[in-house]
């Protein structure tokens, strides 16, 4: 799958890493099995690395599918790491509509994970 999770508990965090190319598929069974695995918590925040993704494979209206589905709680705070402008650029839609959606968290998008980390207030990626 091209999308890979792990949850930190004692960081209160999320990490997500996506892979090659991504369709709108892909990104509705990565949401599912977060809501489903009993270690989340949707108060915890997220890195999404997209710095290994090629390619988005979403329509616009998939994109906002995506991006308004309740995952984490309105204090939480979601880093997406991207890479490549394309990439970059998909990832300000879906921070946009995320934020424009009822009870949205904060999203900030960055180019580089130093950035990413700061935002979240984590000196560096958790072992």
């Amino acid at each position: 799958m091209p999308v890979h999770y792990a949850i930190y508990k004692e960081q209160r965090l999320v990490i997500s890493t996506g892979l090659g190319r991504l369709t709108f598929a892909e990104v509705k069974e990565h949401q599912n099995q977060l809501l489903t695995d009993p270690e989340f918590n949707p108060e915890f925040n997220q890195l999404l690395d997209l710095s290994a993704v090629m390619d988005m494979d979403l329509s616009i209206d998939e994109a906002k599918m995506a991006a308004r589905r309740p995952m984490f709680s309105p204090a939480s705070r979601r880093a997406v790491l991207a890479t490549r402008p394309a990439i970059y650029g998909m990832g300000r839609l879906l921070g946009a509509h995320h934020e424009l959606a009822e009870g949205g968290s904060l999203v900030g998008i960055f180019y580089d994970l130093p950035s990413a980390l700061e935002w979240l207030g984590l000196d560096s990626l958790p072992r």
